[in-house]
């Protein structure tokens, strides 16, 4: 009997939420009982029938710090107490206020204006927006467009999926928002052409952009959204050079480049903004997910001092905002997480294991059904394949009875929360807190074993 076969048992609190939660980015006519998650301690979930569960996903890339951190939540309550909501809009708090000031100090270079988001994807609705009021306000009305990559995610909201590069998550909402534009992304395990020259692939790739920018128009491109680590496709890292050119490309064009970090900043590569490790400058940035380590909903787009500046003349304003965008409640926590995270250096622990974790989830590279394993700081991923020599992947059917089917209710009850996904090829992500060590990264390695061995006779 495989993990696939053993029966589940539905808990009341399961059979409450078939009837009336309608679960995210999922099927409501699942025929297996709603997984339900009860409570966090460490690196480690339990459910509802107390089976403990290591994280591999922080939540979804959220919890940097680890589940059950009792001071951020006492951080919480006292900030209730105090001041439990009031809006940013023309009017700020002692929260709101201090958080940005911490945020603009952190960030490189001249970013120093913070906005707040109460998520990713309105972040980066809300720096889409920013770009093309910034055109308007410096007399180039038509820079309008952005060009982002191929599967990539941005979000879900219309402006967001309309830069997302994953057609099959915008076809039951099209028409979309105008103006999204693709260009090849730095999948090099897909890219063979380029194999033992990094250099190379990533000039081209950077050079692809370009060509869209070229192709679209300079004079209607107003800005270029890329992630230092592409999560769709499967934690796809940027070759050596590539951002330089990136970012040569976007001066020489006059392009906004944003640095979309909702799941890369705050450790999860080591540095509180991936885009200091990756060695670029954007003139924006979006965040969001590991800033509170998922205590309090929070997002946020920065915004550099070229960027703000026609802002800053007399009766402009950014007609722009959301009900709780800063809530001073999530500010409070964000800033006792940050402290958190220095006080227990997890911006140097993720870069002193990071190596480890990567080796540790190579060793998977014997099975026949691995075929990469590619990522960065505690972020990573692993490729699943049909043919390990031709790097065929699978087809439609097989996806479904593998990503959809198998993977997600065996990886759970075998132990690991983690992430099968196909909307490139099919990988399955790993993104665990910033906490974990060499102990959670063999563990990780043995159920994904374990796992996909049980996976090969399906295929």
């Amino acid at each position: 009997m495989t993990t696939a076969d053993k029966p589940r048992t539905a808990t009341p609190t399961a059979e409450t939420a078939a009837r009336h939660l309608w679960t995210h980015f999922d099927r409501l006519g699942n025929d297996r009982p709603v997984p339900v998650i009860t409570r966090g301690e460490g690196a480690y979930i339990y459910d509802d029938q107390d089976r403990r569960i290591l994280d591999g996903l922080s939540g979804l890339f959220v919890v940097q710090t680890g589940h059950g951190r009792r001071e951020l939540a006492e951080v919480s309550a006292r900030q209730a107490e105090t001041l439990g909501f009031f809006p940013v809009w023309g009017y700020a708090t002692p929260p709101a206020a201090e958080l940005a000031e911490r945020l603009a100090h952190l960030a490189p270079g001249d970013l120093n204006r913070v906005f707040f988001t109460t998520g990713g994807g309105e972040a980066v609705e809300s720096a889409w927006k920013l770009a093309k009021q910034y055109y308007k306000l410096t007399g180039k009305p038509a820079k309008h467009k952005v060009i982002s990559r191929a599967i990539a995610y941005h979000g879900t909201p219309q402006g967001a999926l309309a830069i997302t590069g994953v057609p099959k998550m915008k076809r039951d909402f099209e028409p979309l928002t105008p103006g999204g534009f693709r260009a090849a992304n730095t999948n090099a395990y897909r890219n063979p052409q380029f194999d033992g020259d990094p250099e190379a692939f990533g000039r081209w790739a950077a050079d692809r952009i370009e060509e869209a920018i070229l192709f679209e128009g300079p004079d209607t491109v107003a800005a270029v959204f890329l992630e230092p680590v592409q999560n769709s496709g499967g934690c796809l890292t940027p070759p050596p050079g590539y951002f330089e050119r990136v970012r040569e490309i976007c001066d020489r064009h006059d392009v906004l480049l944003v640095s979309d970090e909702v799941i890369c900043a705050f450790g999860r590569h080591g540095t509180t903004f991936a885009c200091d490790k990756f060695g670029y400058v954007p003139d924006i940035i979006t965040c969001a997910k590991g800033m509170t380590s998922g205590y309090s909903p929070i997002g946020a787009m920065i915004a550099s001092d070229r960027v703000v500046e026609p802002f800053l003349a007399p009766k402009v304003s950014f007609p722009h905002g959301y009900t709780f965008g800063g809530h001073p409640v999530a500010a409070a926590v964000a800033l006792a997480n940050l402290d958190l995270m220095e006080r227990e250096r997890l911006n140097e622990r993720v870069l002193q294991r990071e190596q480890a974790f990567g080796d540790t989830l190579r060793k998977l590279l014997d099975l026949p059904i691995v075929g990469d394993v590619r990522g960065d700081g505690y972020f990573w991923a692993v490729e699943l394949v049909k043919d390990k020599q031709t790097r065929e992947t699978f087809n439609a059917e097989e996806r479904e009875r593998l990503v959809r089917g198998f993977l997600p209710g065996a990886l759970l009850d075998n132990g690991l929360y983690c992430r099968p996904d196909d909307r490139g090829d099919v990988v399955v992500q790993l993104a665990p807190p910033l906490t974990c060590g060499q102990a959670e990264f063999d563990e990780i390695e043995q159920i994904l074993r374990q796992t996909f061995v049980e996976a090969t006779s399906l295929i």
